[in-house]
């Protein structure tokens, strides 16, 4: 089995800065594309920032210029820094990977979600 933990959510005021981790753990061979996603109250979850076992990025137009993705092929991890943060970045976060395991079984994993909050 495969899974992934994050961690780095919590309550920052507009302007302020976080930076989510998230880490896969199991019996893993490698990892292709790693995401995050958000999801705000009453909206469906949306794609925030992707990065391939490359090292190619995309975002959302919302979060360009102020949120970071990169990723640690060592240590199985994926990072969002988050600048700027504005109120409407408020939602539940969550980590994503298409993780290749024992037998060539590829898994599309998610994390259990963490929560960022931005307010004054």
């Amino acid at each position: 089995q495969v899974q992934l933990v994050e961690s780095g959510g919590g309550l920052v005021q507009p302007g302020g800065s976080l930076r989510l981790s998230c880490a896969a753990s199991g019996r893993i061979i490698s990892i292709n594309t790693m995401g995050w996603y958000r999801q705000a109250p009453g909206k469906e979850r949306e794609s925030v920032a992707r990065i391939t076992s490359g090292g190619s990025t995309n975002y959302a137009d919302s979060v360009k210029g102020r949120f970071t993705i990169s990723r640690d092929n060592a240590k199985n991890a994926v990072y969002l820094q988050m600048n700027s943060l504005k109120p409407e970045d408020t939602a539940v976060y969550y980590c994503n990977a298409e993780i290749v395991s024992v037998w060539n079984r590829v898994y599309d994993c998610w994390g259990q979600g963490t929560q960022v909050t931005v307010s004054s």
